[in-house]
């Protein structure tokens, strides 16, 4: 765990997010800026998840989930889907030894059974290498989408109180989280979303109740372990009140005194 410096901003190693999501937003643009295509921008890409897993690992975080393919995504056209599913499972590959050498446990949330065989014959035999590791727990949301998670968690639900395993009044908030796989890890403390936009898309929609939000105006190959200290920087400067009343805000009148003292100390 390192405290890291960003400008003049210290972040604390003892005020971390637990759990970090990243919504990473803007390969295809980062290309099409360079007239290369799309491909190279998923493959820059992946050259991020690198770094930033790394980045995180070294920072201390207990969990990042990495927004990696929505269910939404299986739309977009069929060459593309193909070189994702093969940067992904090219990936997995090229990263197993890390992840199990630094005690990183590997997850996976989504409907994971439209994944071709390709991707499920390197992406299972790492979750179960890796299932007892636990620095760090690197959760993929793969062919997942918020709504379908929360969608699928009442239809459990709804199917134990069916066949009597229980009652109606115990479908509580406590037992719908409890079918969140996405919140295994804990609630997100911090969500990031690269590529300018200010939108969720969909992404941990249950967990991020009361999650800060960052939104960087970098596109994702070129988001680097110093934006990723920015965001956790500048979540160790807000105020989670989760719905509680905060720290008293200033007085206007003193905050007015202050100004003119300030005012009048320039004057003179």
């Amino acid at each position: 765990m390192i405290p890291a410096r960003v400008g003049q901003m210290l972040i604390e190693a003892r005020n971390l997010p637990s759990h970090v999501g990243i919504i990473m937003d803007g390969n295809g643009r980062w290309a099409q800026m360079r007239g290369l295509p799309r491909f190279q921008g998923h493959r820059e890409g992946s050259a991020a998840v690198r770094r930033i897993v790394r980045a995180s690992r070294r920072l201390g975080l207990r969990g990042l989930t990495l927004y990696a393919f929505s269910e939404q995504n299986w739309a977009r056209p069929g060459d593309e889907v193909d070189a994702l599913m093969s940067l992904l499972s090219e990936y997995l590959v090229s990263e197993h030894d890390e992840i199990l050498d630094n005690g990183i446990r590997l997850a996976a949330v989504g409907d994971l059974s439209k994944l071709p065989p390709e991707v499920r014959g390197v992406l299972d035999p790492l979750r179960d290498e890796s299932a007892k590791n636990a620095e760090m727990t690197l959760t993929l949301a793969l062919s997942y989408g918020g709504r379908e998670e929360i969608a699928a968690a009442a239809r459990a639900l709804a199917e134990d109180a069916l066949s009597g395993k229980i009652k109606t009044s115990e479908i509580t908030e406590k037992a719908l989280h409890a079918r969140i796989p996405s919140v295994a890890v804990g609630d997100p403390d911090l969500v990031i979303r690269t590529g300018g936009e200010s939108r969720i898309s969909n992404f941990l929609l249950y967990g991020l109740a009361y999650a800060e939000l960052h939104f960087a105006d970098v596109l994702w190959p070129d988001f680097g372990a110093e934006h990723l200290y920015e965001a956790v920087g500048s979540f160790q400067q807000r105020e989670r009140r989760f719905g509680k009343v905060g720290k008293p805000a200033t007085p206007l009148t003193s905050a007015l005194d202050g100004a003119r003292e300030k005012i009048t100390r320039i004057a003179i």
